[in-house]
């Protein structure tokens, strides 16, 4: 009932009005939210990658929630939401931070799936090996420039096709193949002297 006072004192609905406009917000939010909340992993793990910091990225994601449901009504279905709300999450970024915060150090505390030895397969020889790859695959993203970083997370991490990183960065296609083809590459030299040729 409080839904239809406010409608009717807001905008001289009538209660029929009321009604439909409150059935299409809810169905809105419902159709947003099956979208949406399949991807917050995905968006979560990219903040972090973009902001270096829990806190941080958890206020980009749920900043990037709140404006994504705002600017719902401009999402055209049958496009792709992923490319559509990663976009939404960088403009944030970039409109809220000044650049990409100073290198993180890895800690195991960080990854305690790592640690778990629990898995008949592997030794505890295995796992040590599988954090040493670990520790060495992050550490490489790091030293990476930030163009390059994010065009690789979004492309081999996040598996967005080359025409959507384009739409999400507001690049031409062309500059997306060649960054990720130079990410791809510098990537590789960085981690030659840990793996050797085996890459």
């Amino acid at each position: 009932m409080l839904f239809y006072a406010v409608f009717l004192q807001l905008g001289n609905l009538t209660p029929t009005e009321a009604h439909c406009t409150v059935s299409s917000a809810t169905t809105r939010s419902a159709d947003f939210e099956q979208l949406a909340l399949p991807l917050f992993g995905s968006l979560y793990n990219h903040a972090f990658w973009l902001t270096r910091n829990q806190a941080d990225a958890e206020d980009l994601v749920q900043e990037t929630f709140s404006k994504s449901l705002r600017a719902f009504d401009s999402f055209q279905s049958g496009t792709n939401f992923k490319a559509w709300i990663f976009r939404i999450l960088r403009n944030t970024f970039l409109t809220t931070r000044t650049g990409i915060a100073a290198s993180r150090t890895v800690f195991l505390e960080d990854h305690p799936e790592t640690l778990n030895a629990t898995a008949i397969d592997f030794t505890p020889e295995d796992n040590l090996i599988r954090l040493g790859d670990q520790a060495a695959l992050h550490s490489a993203l790091e030293q990476l420039p930030p163009l390059f970083r994010e065009v690789l997370l979004l492309c081999d991490v996040e598996e967005i096709k080359y025409k959507d990183i384009a739409l999400i960065l507001d690049v031409p296609i062309g500059t997306v193949m060649s960054r990720v083809s130079r990410a791809r590459s510098t990537l590789r030299q960085l981690l030659q002297p840990q793996f050797g040729e085996s890459l």
